[in-house]
C-alpha cells in the first residue's frame, strides 16, 4: 500500500523522531511511504482558537498536498487526524466552498492515526517491535474521544516483545495540555498535570507513551521538572524499535 505520511508541525518542529519511526515502521511492514515535501500545517490550532477564515487555505492547501499523494494518509497524531476528518469539510463549508468540503471529506475517509492504520486498515497487531521496559499509556484526548481509537494502541503494545504493559489509573482523564488552554488556563492545567504525573509515578514505569507529542511534551515537561527518571515516547518509536536497534528516547 502507498502511504502519504502526514508529519505534523509538532513532528517536524520539535519532535521529529516520531515520523520518522512511522516511516520506518511501515516500511519495515513492507509498505511505500511518501512525503508530500509541501505539507504545512493542518489548521487545528487555528480551528481549536476560532480563527476559522484563517483556518480555510490551510485547509485548501492540505486538501491540495495530500488528495492525490497516496492510497491512504497517515499521522502519528489523533489531535492531527481529528481535525482532518472532523473540522476541515466544516471549515470548507463555512467559507462557502462546497467542492473544497466534498474533497476534504473523501480525503478524511483515507486518513487514519497510526494504531488506526495498523490495525483496522492493515490488519497487523504484531509489527515485530521489541522495547524491553516498562511502560503505561496515556490515551489522549483526540484519539479517544474524537478519533474513538478505543484499545488499539494498546493491542499494539501487547503483542511488542519484552514489553511490560503497566495499567494508568485514571487514564482516560485530560493530562490538561488542551494546546492553547495549557497557556489561557495555567493554573488549572497545572493541577491537571499533577495529577496525571502523580498516576505515572504510581506505575513505577520507566516510559509514558501515547499517540500524541502534544501531550507527552505536556506530560515529558512536568516529569522532567520533577527529575523523576521517567520518559515520554511516542507510540510509533516503541512500534519501531527492534530488536537489532531501539529507537533511541
Amino acid at each position: 500500500m502507498k502511504i502519504a505520511l502526514v508529519a505534523t508541525c509538532l513532528g517536524d518542529a520539535l519532535f521529529p523522531r516520531a515520523p520518522r519511526a512511522t516511516v520506518e515502521l511501515l516500511e519495515r511492514l513492507g509498505h511505500e511511504v511518501v512525503f508530500p515535501a509541501d505539507q504545512t500545517c493542518c489548521g487545528q490550532m487555528h480551528v481549536n482558537t476560532g480563527y476559522l477564515d484563517l483556518a480555510l487555505p490551510l485547509v485548501r492547501h492540505h486538501v491540495e498536498v495530500f488528495s492525490g499523494a497516496a492510497d491512504v494518509a497517515v499521522a502519528p497524531s489523533g489531535s492531527c487526524v481529528g481535525c482532518v476528518r472532523h473540522q476541515h469539510a466544516m471549515v470548507a463549508r463555512r467559507g462557502g466552498d462546497e467542492e473544497l468540503a466534498q474533497a476534504a471529506e473523501d480525503l478524511a475517509h483515507r486518513t487514519y492515526e497510526l494504531s488506526e492504520l495498523l490495525v483496522d486498515v492493515l490488519g497487523v497487531t504484531d509489527v515485530g517491535a521489541y522495547y524491553p521496559h516498562r511502560v503505561t499509556y496515556h490515551p489522549t484526548c483526540h484519539s479517544l474521544r474524537m478519533l474513538r481509537v478505543g484499545d488499539k494502541p494498546l493491542r499494539l503494545l501487547r503483542e511488542v516483545r519484552g514489553l511490560t504493559l503497566t495499567e494508568l489509573p485514571d487514564a482516560e482523564v485530560c493530562c490538561g495540555f488542551g494546546g492553547t488552554f495549557a497557556v489561557k488556563n495555567a493554573e488549572t492545567s497545572t493541577a491537571m498535570l499533577a495529577d496525571k504525573m502523580a498516576n505515572v509515578l504510581s506505575t513505577h514505569s520507566e516510559v509514558c507513551t501515547a499517540g500524541d507529542t502534544s501531550c507527552l511534551m505536556h506530560i515529558g515537561g512536568g516529569l522532567s521538572r520533577l527529575r523523576s527518571g521517567v520518559r515520554t515516547v511516542h507510540l510509533a518509536e516503541i512500534l519501531a524499535s527492534t530488536a537489532d536497534q531501539e529507537v533511541p528516547a
